[in-house]
């Protein structure tokens, strides 16, 4: 699996329109049959039986510049978007392929190359998120100046800690580098000691939000044993500053096993500003989760939602919450909102 950077900046009059014409709204497939090869057509349609897809691609390039990264690109890669220096898309490839008529006729061409975007590529999974470029910098430890200038496929490490950090479950996730010998490698001095840091902040998390032998999910508000809660990071604790990983009375919450957590890390569920809770349109296909949330989840606020902590919460709600593609007013509704938030004063 390979994660990919796509530079589609919606300050763009075209690229904008583009995106509210095959992302935002879906393009149907059956309009373009004359333009598809068959079996392409015939492979979207078994992906997307309703015979909608949203649909996107990327130009040549000078000199076919982009080509190197295209052909890297198989079903099942996962794709950001990037622009106004924040990624603000992602989303899984459900098919790839050439087609420059068709691209020609949903997007024209561009008027700085005098290209079109004729390699294709139709998405699934597609959730709006925000994740600002100088917060990547420092979690990919690039240098302070980097940014996403074209299309390129990120190395893999980079990939994994983005696809993680913003919870998104089409990746390949959980499987530790390999060494070339088939054995996981051995802990470097670096990371034996931030192994060691990271142990000593759970131990401390969950003797300050659980000293005693039971508490109550900070979600369903059940009181459960010591055993069945944990004290799970409101903000992944990757993308916490050193200062935010030892605010431990704000920057985490005691969250059940028995489905709260689970639901708080994959996004399915979020908590809005004031302590109401947000459910992810994504949980209405899954019938279990519905009734979980149902039994469990609604009808209450949730009490340990405070100022203190809305920052937190705000990140979570930003990276990980499941929403589906947002429309070019909403992301610009993020930056204004991430530029308040920045005034905070926080640890």
């Amino acid at each position: 699996m390979t994660v990919f950077a796509q530079p589609a900046s919606l300050k763009r009059p075209a690229v904008r329109e583009h995106y509210k014409d095959t992302i935002l709204q879906p393009v149907d497939l059956a309009s373009h049959a004359d333009l598809f090869d068959p079996t392409v057509l015939q492979s979207l349609n078994d992906l997307f039986p309703a015979g909608k897809a949203q649909l996107w691609g990327v130009t040549p390039g000078i000199g076919g510049a982009n080509l190197p990264q295209i052909r890297k690109m198989q079903d099942g890669d996962v794709v950001f978007f990037s622009g106004s220096k924040r990624l603000y898309l992602v989303g899984t490839v459900a098919l790839a392929w050439h087609n420059p008529a068709l691209a020609l006729r949903l997007w024209g061409v561009d008027d700085r190359t005098e290209q079109t975007w004729e390699y294709m590529y139709a998405l699934t999974s597609v959730r709006g998120i925000d994740f600002p470029m100088e917060e990547i910098r420092s979690l990919l430890n690039w240098k302070p100046n980097r940014n996403i200038q074209g299309f390129v496929a990120l190395s893999e490490m980079d990939g994994a800690i983005l696809t993680d950090l913003v919870g998104y479950e089409d990746s390949v996730r959980g499987v530790p580098p390999q060494s070339p010998g088939g054995a996981s490698p051995r802990l470097g001095p670096s990371d034996a000691v931030a192994e060691v840091q990271r142990r000593t902040e759970q131990g401390h998390l969950k003797k300050t939000l659980l000293p005693g032998s039971e508490g109550e999910c900070a979600l369903c508000r059940r009181t459960l044993p010591r055993a069945l809660l944990v004290a799970a990071h409101i903000k992944k604790r990757a993308a916490c500053s050193e200062a935010e990983r030892w605010d431990l009375n704000n920057v985490a919450m005691l969250a059940c096993l028995l489905g709260c957590d689970s639901l708080f890390e994959h996004g399915f569920v979020a908590v809005e500003e004031g302590g109401q809770l947000a459910v992810s349109p994504v949980a209405a296909s899954a019938p279990a989760v519905v009734q979980y949330i149902g039994e469990h989840l609604l009808g209450h606020s949730i009490d340990w939602w405070s100022p203190e902590r809305e920052h937190y919460y705000a990140w979570h709600r930003a990276h990980t919450f499941q929403r589906g593609a947002l429309t070019p007013a909403q992301v610009s509704q993020q930056l204004s909102a991430a530029s308040r938030i920045s005034q905070l004063p926080f640890p």
